[in-house]
């Protein structure tokens, strides 16, 4: 593991001292500054991945610190040290930019899980900025494994090549349609690029969309259709779900592969069309020819270049990447922060098996950040499916302290939920001490 650089801007030179002592720990460098200027100083020079900042500074005030530090570094996060009652202040620092806020005196258990899970953030942060500026046109996909990085040379080098005709399988959810762009983004700075599904449309009316239609060619045909074809010419032309399109208009599809030419429905004049066509399935076309389901010769024409996107059980060293990258994004879209995921969370995450490959991961990311914005997600805030031990259906109990026991335990989940699992928080806010709120932790066999 790395080294976290670690820059606590407090007044106080004792609890900078008890800091230190407590996190004597070799994969935590910590460093000190004891004004706000100072501060402001050390951290462009530090350059840390943590700042542990003090809302009350001799000099000047820590909301005016953490702007300046926002302003040099708008990504590096902040947490916030407030005085007992001093909560909004803090509150106000987080909706300012601050990362999240602990207050004095505060359980350095607590203050260790919450720096480290804060340099997780940052270290998956700078790595998904890295893959963005390493590869312009593969930046997203996303991830660092080594399918990933063989994946993202096939694309490279494919779509430098000049074949007109590719072939991705993959299970549905992989992101076929993310790499056939990618490829597409390689070969062309600024041509169309036509995406059709060929489930989602009968097989009336597909031959019509693929290859247009000249007028009164069909009952409802009032007007000429320009097939996505044409649409297509010069650029390219995605065929996803090829395994779902009707025999008939394969035996027509293979003709315009074999020498880009083509007709219109009802048109008499050959037409050619400069394409390159992708065409992706998540079935074994293999076993569809020998079905009788797929064409022989189109599937060994389209069988040029074969492309495989990997499942994401296959790469789930990807994962903890892809839950920044896409809680980053629905943050942005929802205007709020990423909830910070916590290493129980990722764990589980990685031993799931994932049908659903990344997109059942990105609905999945939606959901949390929705739910628990700015919070640390906690196992117990996944959906039964995703838990190793999920939670047995309540059932109903006439036993007065049984009731009393899980009204409890109902409250103090509730309290964390909303503390983002801060015992210390989480205790002012039901009233009681944090040593009181452990006590009964363990009492109620509540599993964190």
């Amino acid at each position: 593991m790395s080294s976290l650089t670690v820059l606590v801007i407090d007044d106080e030179p004792n609890l900078v001292r008890s800091i230190q002592f407590s996190l004597n720990d070799q994969n935590i460098d910590l460093h000190a500054a004891y004004s706000g200027n100072e501060g402001v100083k050390t951290f462009t020079t530090l350059a840390p991945d943590v700042v542990l900042l003090d809302l009350g500074l001799p000099d000047m005030s820590g909301l005016d610190v953490l702007t300046q530090l926002k302003d040099h570094s708008p990504d590096t996060p902040v947490i916030m040290i407030s005085a007992h009652g001093d909560t909004r202040t803090a509150v106000k620092a987080v909706k300012e930019g601050a990362l999240d806020y602990i207050t004095k005196p505060f359980d350095i258990d607590e203050l260790e899980l919450l720096i480290r899970r804060c340099g997780e953030q940052q270290r998956l942060s700078k790595e998904l900025r890295f893959l963005r500026s390493k590869q312009r046109h593969t930046q997203r996909i996303i991830g660092n494994s080594h399918n990933i990085e063989q994946l993202r040379e096939m694309i490279e080098q494919v779509g430098n090549s000049a074949a007109k005709t590719i072939l991705i399988s993959g299970q549905s959810g992989t992101g076929k349609a993310l790499i056939a762009r990618s490829l597409h983004d390689i070969r062309f700075n600024n041509a169309p690029f036509i995406e059709i599904n060929c489930a989602a449309l009968p097989e009336q009316l597909i031959e019509a969309e693929l290859f247009g239609a000249e007028r009164g060619a069909y009952t409802g045909s009032v007007q000429k259709r320009d097939g996505l074809i044409s649409l297509a010419d010069n650029g390219t032309l995605f065929l996803d779900e090829i395994g779902e399109m009707p025999l008939p208009i394969q035996a027509k599809l293979l003709t315009f592969l074999e020498n880009r030419v083509y007709r219109s429905i009802g048109g008499g004049k050959e037409r050619k069309a400069n394409v390159v066509v992708i065409a992706a399935t998540n079935k074994d076309l293999k076993e569809a020819v020998d079905a009788g389901a797929f064409r022989a010769d189109l599937y060994y024409r389209l069988n040029v270049v074969p492309i495989s996107a990997p499942a994401l059980s296959e790469r789930t060293s990807d994962i903890a990447l892809l839950v920044s990258f896409f809680s980053e994004q629905f943050a942005k879209q929802e205007g709020c922060k990423p909830p910070i995921w916590s290493d129980d969370v990722i764990l589980q995450l990685k031993t799931y098996p994932w049908p659903g490959n990344i997109r059942e991961l990105k609905n999945l990311v939606e959901r949390i950040t929705i739910l628990y914005p700015g919070q640390t997600a906690m196992p117990k805030h996944l959906p039964n499916e995703y838990r190793q031990n999920p939670t047995p259906p309540k059932t109903e109990d006439s036993n007065y302290s049984s009731v009393v026991e899980n009204k409890e335990r109902e409250l103090i989940l509730s309290a964390l939920s909303q503390c983002g699992g801060r015992k210390g928080l989480a205790a002012e806010q039901l009233g009681i001490s944090r040593h009181a709120l452990k006590r009964r932790i363990q009492r109620l066999h509540i599993d964190l």
